[in-house]
């Protein structure tokens, strides 16, 4: 008999009812649940835009205000992490270790001569990022030029690392190669290979907390078919590092996928409908990672600014989007060496959103192919603060993806073969047939809806005063506390999805 084993990963979901229920039908019929939950934190022009009176109608268009209201917490949905960490743990994610010698003297290009001075959990965001970045150009190489992309590396590299507590031999170390997490673990002599998901276990308590100005949940399922058996250390490390707890599931069952999908509409405010299209029979065993961001812009763009204007798409092809406009003080860089521009709109908290724009209408594969950790370090070690009016499209992006194709490309081949050692998982022969990841990201005049060292050859944009986002750019959204990675993509089109 063949059997399968599938990994489904999406990029939002709004929160988690972490339950010790091991019977997937009454998990989800039941509604006040007894277990706790898991509720884990261009090229310039000098056009000017005339302002008119705007109907009540064209309000009611443009602001999406009311998806962006203060959400009431549902108490059976959140995991107090306050409460369920150490006041001590901060203290272990914020030490900085030292490096050997040969790590701190190597090249500049080198993604750990980044390490030096970065705390621990730093260092594991600096991998998720490098890795982040090179399935973005992988993923790149995969679909058209002209299309939007939209990915959660912080969600993608949780997923495979919750994989790699079950994975052994060299399935293991391509694995933890393409990952970064190899050369994580020899970068300074108190690592090891439990280092890396006691770390993330830790970013869990550090982004997934109240108060922060936003809205960051996560979430982590682990669902196992009835008849499969899987090791009890794994079970173990997927609950203690993850907070994945086993959920037993039929698959077989037609009403699975309507159950699920129940669940990650409730999950997702909505947002993500019709996740799971069909489940293959023999599957035995699901993993599911989920990320949602809501954020308010420190600096609200005024919906009556906004108006259709254009879009370039390439030198031939234009569109017309809603082309929000404000006039405020942020921070922002140029880089003649990459030929680009950067500003970055922050969020309330400490979440923000790089715009990254080539100067050149062609320019953005060229800049594609330079972007690491080490490039997006040194754009903000350089970036000045000044009053700007900004003019930028609102958009809505929604993808979904197998990324089996883009893992191999990266490296990661044994993964999804039939060679593939999964025996600290089980005593069984599995492998993974599907790896999917679904998100959408909304923004707009309120802000963002998500369901991750040298100065050379910059300048401050000290003489210009206008950043129009007026053709394809790529963007970043980072957690500056913990220098976390969450979504990015690229915007070649604002009128599609």
């Amino acid at each position: 008999m063949k059997f399968f084993w599938r990994s489904v990963v999406f990029s939002l979901a709004i929160s988690l009812a972490w339950c010790g229920i091991k019977d997937l039908h009454e998990h989800f019929e039941q509604v006040g649940w007894e277990a706790q939950s898991l509720h884990p934190r261009s090229l310039l022009r000098n056009e000017s835009l005339q302002v008119t009176n705007l109907s009540p109608e064209f309000h009611q268009e443009n602001t999406v205000t009311h998806d962006l209201s203060v959400e009431e917490e549902e108490e059976e949905d959140y995991l107090d992490f306050d409460k369920l960490f150490r006041e001590d743990d901060d203290d272990y994610i914020d030490i900085i270790d030292s490096i050997p010698d040969t790590i701190s003297h190597v090249e500049q290009g080198n993604v750990l001569a980044l390490f030096r001075g970065k705390t621990r959990i730093q260092r594991l965001n600096i991998l998720n990022a490098y890795f982040g970045f090179n399935l973005y150009r992988s993923l790149r190489d995969h679909v058209n030029s002209s299309d939007n992309i939209f990915l959660a590396p912080v969600g993608i590299s949780t997923a495979m690392a919750m994989v790699s507590l079950g994975l052994r031999g060299q399935t293991l170390e391509e694995v933890l190669d393409v990952l970064g997490f190899e050369d994580f673990v020899n970068s300074s002599s108190t690592y090891d290979y439990l280092t890396f998901h006691n770390l993330f276990l830790k970013l869990t308590h550090r982004l997934f907390r109240r108060n922060f100005g936003y809205t960051l949940r996560s979430v982590n399922d682990l669902y196992i078919q009835r008849q499969f058996s899987i090791l009890n250390e794994f079970k173990d490390n997927m609950k203690k590092y993850y907070f994945a707890e086993p959920q037993l599931a039929d698959f077989s069952d037609p009403t699975f996928i309507t159950q699920a999908n129940e669940r990650i509409v409730k999950l997702t405010k909505g947002l993500i409908k019709d996740a799971l299209v069909n489940v293959h029979p023999d599957t035995l065993m699901m993993i599911l990672n989920c990320l949602y961001f809501k954020g308010t812009w420190e600096n609200k763009f005024p919906v009556e600014m906004t108006h259709k204007q254009t879009f370039r798409l390439n030198e031939k092809e234009t569109v017309k989007v809603p082309m929000m406009k404000i006039k405020a003080s942020f921070l922002a860089t140029e880089d003649n060496e990459l030929d680009c521009r950067v500003l970055q709109l922050p969020y309330v908290g400490n979440i923000s959103m790089l715009i990254v724009l080539p100067y050149k209408l062609a320019g953005l594969k060229g800049l594609e192919n330079q972007l690491s950790p080490q490039v997006v370090e040194r754009w903000q070690k350089s970036m000045t603060n000044r009053t700007r009016e900004v003019l930028m499209p609102r958009f809505k992006l929604e993808k979904n993806y197998d990324l089996i194709e883009n893992l191999k490309a990266m490296g990661i081949g044994e993964l999804f073969t039939q060679r593939g050692n999964y025996s600290g998982i089980s005593e069984e022969r599995i492998t993974i047939n599907k790896f999917n990841h679904q998100g959408t990201i909304t923004v707009n005049e309120e802000g963002t809806e998500a369901a991750s060292v040298t100065t050379v050859g910059f300048m401050p944009l000290s003489a210009q005063i206008r950043f129009v986002i007026d053709h394809p750019f790529l963007f970043l959204i980072y957690e500056h506390r913990t220098s976390c990675l969450l979504f990015m993509g690229r915007v070649s089109d604002p009128s599609k999805h």
